[in-house]
């Protein structure tokens, strides 16, 4: 019994120490490739921290493909398209120093992971395979119910749909951004 209880609380406390859960990007069109920045926010209420990706740039997710984020030093090993260096910006005004993917502050259980989670996208759809842009499918997108966004959580074109929401299981949260 000691051995359960045990487990339990150790279950419970690595869940504390999780950022606000997965983000997994899936773009299901066969004509676009993704090419997005990704945001995270204050889980708390407030703006601040506010963690954007750096490298690269843009994030490219050709058409038919998924990423998903575990977390900011997690994803550098398990997503296909990983991020290398994050923007961390702490307070309205200051600088937002890039901040390795390894960085102690955002690892699981580091302050930046304990309180933000993802939060939009800001992104350009391109046809696949080059580097033109579909010029009528892109724009800001995340959780509306942030207090710092003010994206919409879907974007409808002629050319395709993207649609931003939460799945909340237990302890498990998980935010997709899903383009079709």
């Amino acid at each position: 019994m000691k051995k359960l209880l045990l487990l339990l609380g150790m279950c419970s406390l690595s869940s504390a120490y999780a950022q606000g859960g997965m983000l997994i990007i899936q773009n299901f069109t066969t004509n676009y490739d993704f090419h997005g920045t990704i945001y995270a926010n204050n889980t708390l209420g407030g703006c601040y921290p506010m963690i954007s990706s750096r490298d690269p740039d843009a994030i490219v997710i050709p058409a038919g493909a998924t990423a998903k984020y575990e977390n900011y030093r997690d994803q550098f090993n398990t997503s296909s398209y990983p991020v290398s260096m994050w923007n961390v910006t702490l307070s309205p005004g200051s600088s937002s120093p890039p901040r390795l993917w390894s960085h102690g502050s955002l690892i699981p259980g580091g302050v930046i992971s304990n309180n933000t989670q993802w939060s939009m996208s800001k992104f350009q759809m391109y046809h696949a395979g080059t580097s033109v842009p579909e010029t009528y499918f892109n724009g800001d997108i995340g959780g509306t119910a942030l207090p710092c966004n003010t994206a919409p959580d879907t974007v409808t074109t002629a050319w395709g749909d993207a649609k931003w929401f939460t799945i909340t299981s237990g302890a498990d949260v998980y935010t997709y951004l899903i383009i079709q």
